[in-house]
């Protein structure tokens, strides 16, 4: 069994219509003319160095996924061509650093690093709140888009509520394809090891994968009963030891290293996951605080900055998963999945991982 990452190329084709993301666009770097969308989050001056205040020229723009993202390693690089520079360029435009942009161009190297060059086209992206677009927002997103605060909140609800509910039997065989391993299909990927793992392993023995509630089933005790107890959108296939030590413990940092999940740490209030998955957990959380509201003789769960949560239907640490959700941006692996539960399960979405931006919007 191996360690995988959980990046796999899928999304945009490059087209205008359909714009690679900045982490298709630097796996691509083979000087084909396509389009890109990112966040611009600084300018770069060197193969490592990417400043973000005090700009020196119009003359680049580095994109990434995420609008926090610091890492260069994930960011793009874009000559801007003399035409774009008094639209473009951080010098004379320092209010774009946060900005989603669409970039046509050759994706080819920049400063010895992954780029555009040669570019033919520069938008800023017809988004929310500066944020991404999504081919739902003018359709399954529509009444969403504008909003913010609350009242985006209590829409987002209306929107992904009455989802298709699955029995707990169901989820075994709706796991393998969620889950599946983007380099073997005949894996999954466990969610706290990333483990990856044959399909059909699962059950209750050593080194078995069974069903992880992210949201544990306990706060709120609502168990496997279909609904919340069901819901796929924070159930993952985990190593059965693992998901028995991390039990119903909230979300923090700290504590000691596991012995099998080597990169997650637990004491006797919180589990802290492996940082490439930080992201996912915050964001699978966010969203059963939005679809479960208390309606339709459902539970009310909600988010707030405690451990020890117990039975209530509350889970934390908001603190902490505000700061997971900008550590680790969406990745490709988070967005099939999304695509897999909407069109062949449950037949609502995530917001989260179609619009990051909508985090913010809602807890801070």
């Amino acid at each position: 069994m191996t360690t995988v990452s959980m990046k796999s190329v899928f999304a945009g084709d490059g087209s205008a219509a359909s714009p690679y993301t900045v982490a298709q666009a630097i796996a691509t770097q083979n000087n084909t003319l396509k389009t890109v969308q990112g966040y611009v989050v600084g300018q770069p001056t060197a193969t490592n160095t990417v400043v973000t205040s005090n700009y020196p020229n119009d003359y680049a723009l580095a994109l990434a996924d995420s609008p926090t993202e610091t890492n260069t390693a994930n960011m793009i690089y874009i000559q801007i061509p003399t035409s774009y520079r008094t639209t473009f360029g951080l010098q004379s435009n320092p209010s774009l650093k946060g900005t989603a942009v669409k970039v046509t161009g050759y994706l080819t190297a920049y400063f010895t690093h992954a780029g555009i060059k040669n570019v033919t086209s520069m938008e800023k992206s017809a988004s929310t709140g500066g944020g991404t677009t999504t081919p739902y927002d003018s359709t399954y997103y529509s009444s969403a888009i504008g909003k913010t605060g609350s009242a985006l909140k209590q829409e987002l609800h209306n929107i992904i509520d009455d989802h298709t509910k699955l029995s707990y039997d169901a989820v075994w065989d709706a796991l393998r394809y969620t889950d599946e391993d983007p380099n073997n299909t005949n894996n999954v990927i466990l969610l706290y090891t990333g483990r990856s793992q044959g399909k059909f392993t699962n059950g209750s023995g050593v080194d078995d994968w069974n069903r992880e509630h992210v949201w544990a089933k306990s706060h709120g005790d609502f168990g496997t009963t279909a609904g919340a107890g069901t819901d796929l959108h924070h159930l993952r296939p985990t190593d059965v030891s693992v998901n028995s030590a991390r039990g119903n413990l909230d979300f923090d940092n700290g504590g000691g290293y596991h012995s099998e999940a080597t990169q997650c740490r637990y004491d006797s209030d919180s589990w802290e996951p492996r940082d490439s998955v930080k992201g996912d957990v915050a964001r699978m959380l966010f969203y059963m605080a939005v679809r479960y509201e208390g309606d339709n003789g459902e539970l009310n769960l909600e988010l707030n900055n405690y451990v020890n949560n117990g039975t209530a239907p509350y889970h934390g640490k908001l603190s902490v998963l505000l700061q997971w959700h900008a550590q680790d941006p969406v990745d490709n692996f988070e967005r099939k999945r999304n695509d897999i539960i909407y069109t062949k399960y449950q037949h609502n979405r995530n917001p989260f991982i179609d619009h990051p931006e909508w985090v913010n919007a809602i807890w801070q």
